[in-house]
C-alpha cells in the first residue's frame, strides 16, 4: 500500500493522557492525580450544563442537527451576531483543520510564532503549505514581525491570544492594530480558547460585526471556561463568506 507522504511524515499531537490511563500505568489512585497538562476545568461543568445533558440522554438513539440549530442561534443571540457568522465543530481544533480545508494548498503559506499551539504546524503540513516561524518575542508573538513575514503566497496567519502554551497575551491596543494591517488576502484566525480568563479582553468581535475586516477569524471553546471539554464544542466566528467555506469543508 502507498500512504501519502504527508500523513505518514506528520507528526502526531499528543494531548494530555487520560488520569484513568496514568493511574493503571503506575499503580496509582486516580484521586490522588491532579492533571495540568490539557488545562481542565476543576470545577467542572455547570449543574444546568450537566441537567441538560441528562435530558437529552433520551434522544441519543436519534442523529444529531448537523446545522445546530438551536445552539448557533442561541449563541449568535448572546454574541450579537448572525447565526450565518458562526460554524461549530469537534472541538476548537477541528476549526483549525477546516481551514485548512477552505484555505490551504500546496505551497501556500501560513505564519505563525514560535511556540506557537502545536496543531497549526500540523495542519499546514497536512495540507501541504509552507510553515514560517517567526521568532518569539519574549515567549510571545512578533506581530510586527510576523506582519513582515507575509508575503503573496500567504493564506493564513495564526495568534493565540492569549497564547497556549506559553501564557503570554498580546496588548489589546497592538492586537487590533495588527488586524487592521493584515493584507486582505490573508485570514487571520485568532485563537481565542482561553479569552475569558482575561479581566480585560480585547473587543474583536465587533470588528467582525461591523464589517471592518472580512479576513478575521475568531475560535473559542466550551472546554476551558464552561468545563465542558468532554462534549468537544468548538465554534469560530467570521464574516458569513468564511463561514460558509469553512462548513463546506466540514
Amino acid at each position: 500500500m502507498q500512504f501519502s507522504s504527508v500523513v505518514r511524515d506528520l507528526p502526531v499531537y499528543i494531548p494530555g493522557r487520560p488520569i484513568e490511563e496514568v493511574a493503571r500505568e503506575y499503580g496509582l489512585d486516580p484521586k490522588e492525580i491532579i492533571k495540568l497538562a490539557s488545562n481542565e476545568n476543576p470545577l467542572g461543568p455547570s449543574p444546568l450544563a450537566v441537567k441538560a445533558v441528562r435530558a437529552f440522554l433520551r434522544k441519543i438513539h436519534l442523529y444529531p442537527d448537523g446545522n445546530v440549530f438551536y445552539l448557533k442561534n442561541a449563541l449568535a443571540h448572546k454574541l450579537g451576531m448572525k447565526p450565518e457568522n458562526i460554524v461549530f465543530g469537534n472541538g476548537s481544533n477541528e476549526i483549525l483543520e477546516l481551514v485548512g480545508h477552505a484555505f490551504l494548498e500546496r505551497n501556500a503559506e501560513v505564519v505563525v510564532s514560535r511556540y506557537c499551539f502545536a496543531v497549526y504546524p500540523i495542519v499546514a503540513r497536512l495540507f501541504g503549505a509552507k510553515l514560517v516561524e517567526v521568532p518569539d518575542l519574549n515567549y510571545g508573538h512578533d506581530l510586527t514581525g510576523m506582519l513582515a513575514a507575509i508575503t503573496p503566497e500567504t493564506r493564513v496567519i495564526f495568534v493565540a491570544n492569549p497564547n497556549n502554551p506559553t501564557g503570554t497575551r498580546v496588548p489589546n491596543e497592538s492586537l487590533v492594530k495588527f488586524v487592521m494591517s493584515v493584507p486582505d488576502h490573508v485570514l487571520v484566525v485568532v485563537d481565542e480558547a482561553y479569552f475569558e480568563y482575561l479581566e480585560d479582553p480585547p473587543d474583536l468581535i465587533s470588528i467582525i460585526r461591523e464589517g471592518r475586516r472580512t479576513n478575521l477569524l475568531l475560535v473559542r471553546t466550551f472546554s476551558k471556561i464552561y468545563g465542558l471539554a468532554g462534549l468537544r464544542i468548538g465554534y469560530g466566528i467570521g464574516d458569513a463568506r468564511v463561514i460558509a467555506m469553512l462548513e463546506k469543508g466540514a
